[in-house]
């Protein structure tokens, strides 16, 4: 789920580590994001920001997890305020 905020947009997600590859699947539960990289001391969490941050041609920068930094379900905060941006993101993600 992507919603508006006063500080850009936040997008809510269900992560999947151990992944065969990188990839963003929408299911019937919402948007999920496989990775490749494992669940430990933040490796998944860094792989999901360098990820999205590739995908979506935003900085790393731009990204913080706001909720769920040990869970696989996370909120994302991305600091966006381009409308075209927004555009791309909902698009791609919503």
């Amino acid at each position: 789920m992507v919603k508006e905020t006063k500080d850009g947009i936040t997008v809510q997600v269900r992560i999947s580590p151990n992944a065969s590859k990188n990839a963003i699947v929408r299911d019937e539960s919402g948007l999920k994001i496989k990775l490749t990289a494992q669940p430990i001391e933040g490796k998944a969490n860094k792989a999901l920001v360098e990820f999205l941050s590739k995908e979506l041609r935003i900085p790393k920068t731009s990204f913080e997890i706001v909720k769920g930094e040990t869970s696989k379900e996370k909120t994302l905060l991305i600091k966006v305020f381009d409308s075209d941006k927004i555009s791309a993101i909902k698009a791609l993600l919503d």
